[in-house]
């Protein structure tokens, strides 16, 4: 394989990745007004070790979720986590002191930097154009949807993620418009950080990281692959940059409210997204 062969594979992760730092502030808030529920996006690399701190064995009586204990040996807690059932809620945070660190640092970002641009966008764009823009984004991830609706044998999700593709791409004018739902074709909610928790992976540690959303070590190698799904990574990967920070700032700028109201009535942020997030990814594999 020559470098320049190389270097063609490398560059569509490579373009994601830069994108994320331009949407890193959506992650950080919440994401539904029915939850909170912010985006993934991940990556697998840890920068501090674990701490001897884990989650506990025995279930709490008063319906939340696992409590954090120091009784543990990390490397141990580490494999009973990665060995959990696909679609168990663990709130495995073992680098938590690290993480609310760079949670405060992604708070600021959206702050300062994403919710300002936001906040102009929504002033000049229409709400109907922001949405036509939502529903184009949509459609570009069609090919992943349809690729993980295969690796977790959704045969029928993967049809209609097919026949949703040819007619939003074709009489949706590029995806603009729907016409796939209208016809009774919703899609699918699947990516492969579902589709490693179908074949048996377990979620691993939480992690947050400067310019990312919350993520897990499951879905951080989820959204790599993930990105090796896309076309236009291959062939005009600039215009994949430029679409993806759209798509952020479009984002955000429809949630504008949302995301107000949940700031003034959250008192901790930080443990609101994580557990917003984690369940939120358990329903879907559950699903």
């Amino acid at each position: 394989m020559t470098p320049k062969t190389r270097g063609s594979l490398w560059r569509p992760i490579i373009f994601v990745a830069m994108f994320l730092v331009a949407g890193s502030g959506i992650g950080c808030l919440a994401w539904a007004e029915d939850g909170l529920e912010p985006p993934v996006n991940a990556v697998s690399g840890l920068s501090e070790p674990p701490s001897a701190s884990a989650v506990s064995d025995e279930a709490p009586t008063d319906g939340s979720l696992a409590v954090v204990v120091p009784d543990r040996e990390p490397v141990e807690e580490i494999g009973r986590v990665l060995q959990a059932e696909p679609g168990e809620v663990t709130e495995y945070d073992p680098w938590e002191p690290f993480n609310e660190r760079m949670f405060t640092v992604n708070r600021e970002l959206d702050h300062y930097v994403l919710k300002p641009v936001a906040t102009g966008w929504n002033t000049v764009v229409p709400d109907e154009v922001q949405r036509g823009f939502g529903r184009m984004f949509n459609n570009v991830f069609a090919p992943q949807r349809f690729v993980n609706c295969l690796l977790q044998a959704k045969l029928v999700g993967a049809g209609r993620e097919l026949v949703r593709f040819v007619l939003n791409s074709t009489i949706g004018v590029a995806g603009i418009f729907d016409p796939g739902k209208d016809v009774g074709l919703p899609p699918c909610d699947e990516d492969f950080g579902q589709t490693l928790a179908v074949w048996g992976a377990g979620a691993g540690p939480y992690l947050v990281l400067p310019f990312f959303p919350p993520m897990t070590v499951r879905d951080g190698i989820g959204i790599g692959v993930d990105s090796l799904f896309n076309p236009i990574n291959y062939f005009t990967p600039f215009a994949s940059i430029g679409i993806r920070a759209t798509d952020a700032v479009n984002s955000r700028s429809e949630n504008l409210e949302v995301f107000e109201d949940v700031e003034e009535g959250t008192l901790d942020m930080y443990s609101a997204v994580r557990n917003g997030y984690l369940q939120r990814r358990a329903r879907a594999i559950q699903e």
